[in-house]
């Protein structure tokens, strides 16, 4: 496989960089061809202006979502974010590598994602989305670190559920785009745990990665579960965290 890692953490001695190295020996040991984007030392520009095109279809006003599609059409994106997007469209795994912020990812990491990911490539006209995506046929995961503890991403945990949490990651990124999902790799409470712990959490991660092109995906809905009025058709029973049947719904 061709994984590409995008990895944003701002301090090179973390933990979060002991996962990454230790991700990038494993994947090359078993085969794999690894690309890594170090957005912190590559000094990514996450802010999306009108600067990010050599050629502007509406220069009065930015537009920047139409601007995208032009630019996907013309190939006038400017050279970092072609780069970037050469990547994500030659990878076969996408892995992004973060530690958890406020439920999310770090803003250098969502600026990537509002950068790279671009209307005409991965989503867009033609109804270029979920199972008709632009990245359709590739997979994706999260790997990241938190300082909460297991306990409190469980269903009737105080933050709720993992996969709730990440769920404008995994189906409102990852999904709409036509990546097909693996589950997370979570290191958790990390500020709280000793060396031997840590180094369990490098070893579980080498052994998950030894096998993550035998993985199941999760659970997804493809676009034809869905009616003209773009609720789940009757008789489909929802199977992701964010999909549910109202109660007023026979």
């Amino acid at each position: 496989m061709n994984v590409l890692i995008v990895y944003a953490h701002p301090e090179p001695r973390s933990f979060g960089k002991a996962l990454l190295d230790r991700s990038v020996q494993t994947l090359q040991a078993c085969g794999h061809q690894v690309v890594v984007s170090d957005l912190y030392a590559m000094g990514f520009n996450p802010v999306a202006t009108g600067d990010d095109f050599t050629e502007r279809r509406f220069p009065d006003a930015l537009q920047y979502d139409r601007e995208q599609k032009q630019s996907s059409q013309r190939q006038t994106f400017t050279p970092d974010i072609q780069a970037e997007l050469d990547k994500l469209l030659a990878c076969d795994l996408l892995i992004l590598q973060f530690p958890l912020w406020w439920f999310s990812v770090p803003a250098i990491l969502k600026g990537w994602i509002d950068r790279v990911f671009v209307n005409g490539t991965v989503y867009g006209a033609g109804g270029k989305r979920f199972d008709n995506g632009g990245l359709k046929g590739r997979k994706a995961m999260l790997a990241f670190t938190t300082g909460c503890f297991p306990d409190m991403m469980e269903a009737d945990g105080l933050l709720g559920q993992r996969d709730v949490i990440l769920w404008h990651l995994q189906h409102g990124t990852f999904g709409y785009g036509g990546l097909q999902v693996l589950a997370p790799f979570v290191g958790f409470s990390i500020q709280y745990t000793d060396e031997a712990q840590r180094h369990a959490y490098l070893d579980a991660y080498e052994a998950r990665l030894r096998g993550i092109e035998h993985e199941e995906v999760m659970p997804s809905h493809p676009l034809a579960d869905f009616g003209p009025d773009w609720r789940l058709k009757p008789g489909i029973a929802p199977r992701t965290a964010g999909h549910r049947r109202l109660s007023t719904e026979a």
